[in-house]
């Protein structure tokens, strides 16, 4: 096999002839926190790092706890500064993707609780170079297999000594790369801050547009919509299912817009069932378990099952009423269902009194918000662009593909 000039061949592949193969074990300390007591918890004073505490790239704080400032005399070992990056050891991982955080300003001095660990280096290396080879999917899946077998999962500090890593000889290279994806994660940040701020903007909107003024007449959904819903064909039978004939379910309305589907049914499973079509444009609600009272717009033509219900306005906007439901979503789920994961109905909403402006209006208010969502979509969409291109940049300068110096 020929190899590269200037490259050579490793276990993990070609790597460039100045860098070096490592451990991690080589190259980093994962020091483990202190065994705090629930009884030394106070309501102000150090903050308490712990494993819900280590996000993935940030710490989250939505949950504080303190102990008291007397406690860092004797543990000045497990306090925590600016910079430092932490690991969650139990259950590190959530969707591929490991809790590590870089701590900022905002979240020291803190004291390290146990079951997470503070990375410390080894060597002439760069800590931030570091952190993103516990990014690298090859990284992950050493991590996944090194808690095998582990309920809950947990990471020890063997499973991450033993990965195998490349590493720059030169630290000026090491820095040069961190630097490279530092950069990639302000723009996504920035873009992400941006997308929040966006949503608040529209969610204000929202409150605003939909308040009731004068000229608004109440009415009943059931008396200005037709209703409908679908159901399943029978599983037994495969051959009602993996048609042409896109099939809709509760599932699909996480996304406001149904553009496309993965459930898909024939002609003899629609004709054999009790599932309905839809036309294109049609508002739909969710009526059933996790998603009961979540709506959606259907851009495409579908079969819905029984836990979709189609509503068809006979003379008034259906984008206007997909908003207004949409607002109305948490005092429709804690009116009509009383604890647990409970079930709506098409008769709850036919009797859900809403109120209207003319059409002209609903239509004016409709199109400011949707203008808003598409906004918003278009910036989600170049969000996982950007996060698709820092993957690739990951792939390509964390194995010496691509050389920055």
């Amino acid at each position: 096999m020929n190899v590269r000039q200037g490259y050579k061949q490793t276990d993990i592949g070609l790597i460039p002839n100045d860098w070096n193969l490592k451990k991690f074990g080589d190259i980093l300390n994962v020091i483990g926190g202190g065994a705090f007591k629930s009884s030394d918890s106070c309501v102000s004073g150090i903050k308490w790092l712990k494993i819900a505490n280590v996000g993935i790239n940030h710490a989250i704080w939505d949950s504080e706890s303190y102990l008291p400032f007397k406690l860092v005399r004797d543990n000045e070992n497990f306090l925590l500064k600016n910079g430092d990056y932490v690991i969650a050891l139990t259950r590190p991982i959530l969707d591929r993707k490991l809790k590590i955080a870089r701590l900022g300003n905002d979240d020291v001095p803190a004291l390290l609780n146990q079951r997470v660990g503070k990375i410390e280096i080894k060597q002439n290396n760069n800590i931030d170079f570091i952190y993103y080879l516990f990014q690298k999917y090859e990284t992950i899946n050493g991590l996944l297999e090194s808690m095998a077998g582990t309920d809950p999962p947990n990471l020890s500090n063997g499973g991450i000594y033993n990965i195998d890593c490349a590493v720059p000889i030169n630290k000026s290279e090491q820095t040069a790369i961190a630097t490279a994806l530092s950069d990639a994660d302000a723009l996504i940040s920035s873009l992400e801050k941006l997308i929040e701020k966006k949503r608040a903007i529209k969610q204000g909107a929202m409150q605003e547009l939909l308040k009731p003024k004068e000229g608004w007449i109440i009415k009943k959904l059931g008396k200005v919509a037709e209703f409908y819903s679908g159901g399943t064909p029978s599983t037994s039978n495969a051959s009602f299912y993996g048609g042409d004939i896109c099939w809709i379910t509760s599932s699909d309305l996480n996304k406001t817009n149904i553009e496309s589907v993965e459930g898909k049914i024939t002609k003899s499973g629609l004709e054999n069932s009790s599932s309905k079509m839809i036309q294109k444009e049609t508002l739909l609600v969710a009526l059933y378990g996790a998603t009961a009272g979540v709506t959606a717009i259907s851009h495409i033509e579908a079969a819905i099952n029984q836990a979709v219900l189609a509503i068809i306005p006979k003379n008034d906007n259906n984008l206007f009423l997909f908003y207004q439901l949409t607002s109305l979503k948490d005092w429709i789920l804690s009116t009509f269902i009383q604890g647990g994961q409970g079930n709506l109905s098409g008769n709850i909403f036919k009797e859900l009194e809403l109120y209207l402006p003319l059409y002209e209006e609903q239509t004016r208010i409709a199109t400011i918000l949707s203008d808003m969502d598409a906004e918003i979509i278009t910036l989600e969409q170049k969000l996982s662009k950007y996060k698709s291109i820092k993957q690739g940049m990951m792939q390509e300068l964390l194995t010496g593909k691509i050389r920055l110096v």
